[in-house]
């Protein structure tokens, strides 16, 4: 595992919105700027930064403006950057904790479609598309991984199988329609499913059980993850908060799962919309955003944000009638 001089904390607290300002009703967001959306920027400073419906737009857009015309000054002078990252293979001794991860369900469902590797990639070029960072939950996975992991703990860090979930709470709203928070931004609605009675415990029923159909609500897999195409650049897909915090701790190189895509059909099935949208933007540019960039003070701006829980909302409609067959 290679190792740099470690990122200092103070390097990554340069805005000129004073971090700190608001404590206990903010975290800390770290944002990359000059990226496409301006107008997605704007509206997030608007809706969710502490003070941000009176920051001026102008300035703000200002700001945008001169990220953006640095990172055409970046094109020239790192024009290719992103099609040079250097991947390993993984130490023999952490291939059981592959074989481990491959057997487990969740990798199973979630990486079903497309080959997969394993290897050691570098940090600091792969592509990003997710265009900010919580700097509270970085540190904390750097406490929790401490400065100088052994190789298998480095490994069990970035493709976890049993990681700790943050809490979840369930809300019933009316008979049929539910809320269901927790603080992750991970924490989504994975998918509706039918369960047989014998899978169902701790419930007494009316009567006997035909089926439950269910909404299932949960985590994503959380493995760290990127998409690799047939000129070998890769974008990470998954796992950033993961990516930052190992570059603050020197950490240069991550175990990760390597999906291959060698053609615009294959993108769609495991990239979400913002690369699907523009895939030339992350997969064409000769320099697109690169992990790096959470690190340069010409991009990066520090802005305090509300604290915030996901939801999902459920509500569903039941209708009985009879069907002549």
């Amino acid at each position: 595992m290679r190792r740099l001089a470690e990122v200092s904390e103070a390097d990554m607290h340069d805005s000129v919105i004073a971090p700190g300002q608001w404590p206990g009703e903010s975290n800390q967001e770290v944002w990359l700027l000059g990226q496409p959306d301006l107008g997605y920027f704007l509206k997030f400073v608007r809706d969710k930064v502490v003070g941000g419906a009176d920051l001026s737009p102008r300035a703000l857009a200002d700001e945008w403006r001169s990220a953006n015309d640095y990172y055409y000054e970046l094109e020239e002078s790192e024009a290719g950057i992103a099609d040079q990252v250097e991947c390993r293979e993984l130490d023999a001794a952490l291939l059981p904790l592959v074989e481990k991860v491959r057997a487990d369900p969740r990798f199973q469902r979630a990486f079903d479609t497309l080959p997969t590797t394993f290897a050691m990639v570098q940090l600091d070029r792969l592509g990003v598309f997710q265009p900010n960072v919580t700097r509270e939950f970085v540190d904390q996975l750097k406490a929790r991984l401490g400065p100088d992991p052994d190789p298998k703990s480095l490994f069990q860090f970035c493709i976890p199988l049993d990681r700790r979930e943050a809490p979840v709470k369930v809300r019933r709203i009316s008979s049929r329609r539910y809320q269901v928070s927790s603080d992750s931004a991970d924490f989504r609605f994975l998918e509706a499913a039918v369960f047989q009675a014998e899978q169902i415990s701790d419930y007494k029923p009316h009567g006997r059980i035909g089926a439950v159909i269910g909404a299932v609500i949960g985590f994503g897999s959380n493995f760290l993850n990127v998409i690799r195409d047939e000129k070998k650049r890769m974008l990470l897909n998954n796992g950033y908060h993961r990516a930052v915090a190992l570059r603050e701790l020197g950490i240069t190189h991550a175990p990760c799962i390597i999906e291959e895509i060698t053609r615009r059909d294959e993108l769609a099935i495991t990239a979400g919309s913002t690369v699907n949208k523009a895939p030339f933007f992350f997969f064409g540019k000769k320099r697109p955003p690169l992990l790096k960039d959470f690190f340069d003070p010409k991009i990066r701006k520090v802005l305090p944000v509300r604290r915030m829980r996901r939801v999902v909302e459920i509500e569903f409609e039941v209708r009985k009638f009879d069907l002549v067959e």
